[in-house]
């Protein structure tokens, strides 16, 4: 999407987008837009509501706010209006800036847009959205110059549309080969290194937990590395590692899912997520050192599938008791963690994974699961979170949860057999791996990355993670 600036809509021919404060119902003046007047009784700017008024041969699209506004909101509004009304947008379109919109708003505004141009029918025939042609430019009526802001929200959109894809293709195609060559490109055009670790050098490196997981498959396991640094010297440049779940699809090992295994394409959206923000990070060029890892497998099922009881030994050299075959993100993420760490010493550490269900039946789909032994961490992700939607709530790692993961015959066990505080004990036991490292955080996404909303009939991504670890990354 291609923007430019106007000052006035003379002799504009086209579609104009007019965000609205709401008024009242009742209210006896109009609102008005240059020369269009809608009367109260016909649109007074509701939330979620929108007015269609052709005049001198142009569409006027009322779009009503409320009476205030947050990010997500104003998001979520513009990516519908992009989504429903793409037929009125076969010639011009000019976007009308309120001077109440703050830049963050104005942000919210060009990205929901944007994301609006999201088709969920990869496979099937259709049309590119008018947005998405090389000849449409998104015309800005103001009197204030957005451009810096306008060029950073296409660019969150660009790496969010690039995340949902990534999560929302078919198993069968987001292979971890797929994921390693996705990377490669990536890094390539935005200037991020990667190195990729296969079979053969994953065994040399020792990442035995990570490879037990994708043993069985046909698809072999794909250990990614991306390593981002500016371009411009930086004096005491911090060091962020990221660590992503990057299962492809999980059937549950021989402790097979014996139900919700469509959705299961879905559990590589921490590493997607992780994906996303590299993207971002390097197209926006922020002034920080970033090490992220994405062990990518597939648990399948088949005469070499891990069995529950089996002992196997991780990077990190502790061996670990398997109860649960299905608790196998946590195992790549072990391994992930402690190569990290090793290796690469990072200030900050975060994971991100859709881990547990337990997650989800704590929070629903509202919010993300946090754990971290930092303060510091947990008041600025969480005040990213709130302010651009994508939240986070915190559960304590207490060490009284630490016998729940303590093995009779290894150092550690993948799970504790109980059906009771999942998303704790998943969280203690990656902590096991992190050595002590005094600022970690983990998030458990699994109830916001993958769901219903009005933009399909389906479950499909939503790209959670991808603002949240930038916007993280710029607040440190």
């Amino acid at each position: 999407m291609k923007t430019k600036q106007i000052a006035h809509l003379e002799n504009y021919s086209g579609t104009i987008l007019i965000p609205v404060f709401e008024t009242n119902s009742k209210s006896i003046i109009p609102i008005k837009f240059e020369d269009v007047e809608i009367s109260s009784k016909v649109f007074f700017g509701k939330k979620d509501t929108h007015y269609l008024a052709e005049h001198k041969g142009n569409t006027h699209i009322f779009i009503g706010l409320g009476k205030t506004i947050d990010y997500k909101s104003i998001k979520t509004i513009f990516r519908r209006i992009a989504a429903k009304e793409i037929e009125s947008f076969g010639k011009n379109v000019a976007l009308f800036i309120s001077k109440q919109f703050s830049t963050e708003l104005v942000e919210a505004t060009i990205s929901g847009l944007l994301l609006g141009t999201y088709d969920l029918g990869h496979y099937k025939i259709k049309e590119t959205h008018p947005f998405l042609n090389d000849h449409f430019e998104l015309e800005i009526l103001s009197n204030n110059d957005y451009s810096a802001t306008i060029n950073k929200a296409i660019k969150i959109a660009r790496a969010q549309l690039e995340t949902l894809s990534l999560v929302d293709l078919p198993p069968n195609k987001v292979t971890p080969k797929y994921l390693a060559n996705w990377a490669v490109d990536k890094g390539a055009k935005y200037g991020f290194e990667v190195e990729v670790l296969g079979l053969e050098a994953c065994q040399i490196q020792g990442l035995g937990a990570f490879l037990a997981v994708g043993k069985a498959s046909q698809n072999e396991p794909q250990f990614i590395i991306m390593k981002y640094t500016p371009k411009e010297s930086i004096p005491n440049l911090k060091h962020v590692g990221f660590v992503g779940k990057g299962i492809t699809f999980d059937t549950g090992g021989l402790n097979i899912k014996t139900a919700g295994m469509l959705e299961m394409k879905c559990d590589m959206a921490g590493g997607a997520a992780v994906f996303g923000a590299m993207q971002l990070i390097a197209d926006l060029q922020l002034a920080v050192k970033i090490t992220a890892i994405v062990p990518c497998a597939e648990n399948s099922v088949d005469s070499r599938s891990l069995l529950p009881s089996d002992v196997i030994h991780s990077y990190s050299g502790n061996s670990i008791e398997i109860i649960d075959t299905d608790a196998e993100g946590r195992l790549i993420l072990a391994d992930g963690l402690s190569y990290l760490i090793k290796n690469f010493q990072p200030e900050y550490i975060i994971d991100i994974a859709t881990l547990t269900g337990s997650s989800m039946g704590t929070f629903g789909h509202e919010c993300a699961a946090l754990f971290t032994n930092n303060e510091t961490i947990s008041k600025k992700i969480q005040e990213t979170g709130d302010a651009i939607g994508e939240r986070l709530w915190p559960l304590p790692l207490w060490d009284t949860y630490k016998q729940d993961i303590e093995s009779d015959i290894a150092d550690v066990k993948n799970y504790s057999g109980k059906p009771l505080a999942g998303a704790i004990t998943a969280a203690k036991f990656l902590e096991y791996f992190t050595q002590e490292h005094p600022a970690w955080a983990h998030l458990d996404i699994a109830g916001v990355a993958f769901g219903d909303d009005e933009f399909a009939k389906s479950k499909h991504a939503t790209a959670y993670g991808v603002h949240l670890l930038t916007q993280f990354i710029e607040q440190l």
